[in-house]
């Protein structure tokens, strides 16, 4: 993103009364303990290492619709 990084769009959602209860998924490429702590401090709600090969992308993907939008429930 040009203007800021994703954790500055995080803080933002997180700090915006009408945002904050939505869930947040990371996907990227780190697997840095580091970015993995620093970002479920910020109030992500999970955070998901992207596999290299793009089937696996497709099976995380898949994974995380049934996960979200079958299984958990959220608040109205």
């Amino acid at each position: 993103m040009p203007q800021m990084d994703g954790r500055e769009v995080l803080k933002e959602i997180k700090a915006d009364a009408d945002l904050m209860d939505i869930p947040v998924v990371v996907l990227t490429t780190s697997q840095a303990e580091e970015d993995i702590h620093r970002t479920y401090d910020l109030g992500v709600n999970s955070f998901i290492s992207k596999p290299v090969a793009f089937d696996g992308l497709v099976e995380v993907m898949k994974v995380q619709d049934r996960y979200w939008f079958n299984i958990v429930k959220l608040p109205s």
